[in-house]
């Protein structure tokens, strides 16, 4: 059998854990429609991004490459245009680096 409750207890409970969420967990500020939804860390340096660019874009191509042996038709051909929309940003980029490296 439960113990009687005590309403008064339970709201004094309830009224300090949300006084404790207020203080200690706020609502996360929603962004504006100009803000970011993401941003780079303080310190990331140009090349890091470079870098991590490019797996980002081979990563996303072989997500096409894979979804594409999976279609048919006209959605086929354009998941492999994209595909190799992607893989040509990469290899710009990656021809970027050759051009910094040579003499």
């Amino acid at each position: 059998m439960k113990p009687p409750k005590n309403h008064e207890t339970e709201l004094d409970s309830e009224a300090a854990r949300r006084a404790l969420d207020y203080y200690l967990n706020p609502s996360p500020t929603r962004p504006g429609e100009r803000s970011p939804i993401w941003s780079l860390h303080k310190g990331v340096t140009p090349q890091q991004a470079h870098d991590h660019a490019i797996a980002l874009l081979r990563c996303a191509a072989t997500t096409a490459h894979e979804t594409a042996l999976h279609q048919e038709g006209s959605a086929r051909e354009l998941t492999f245009a994209l595909m190799h929309m992607m893989d040509m940003a990469r290899a710009l980029l990656e021809h970027t680096l050759t051009v910094q490296d040579a003499p």
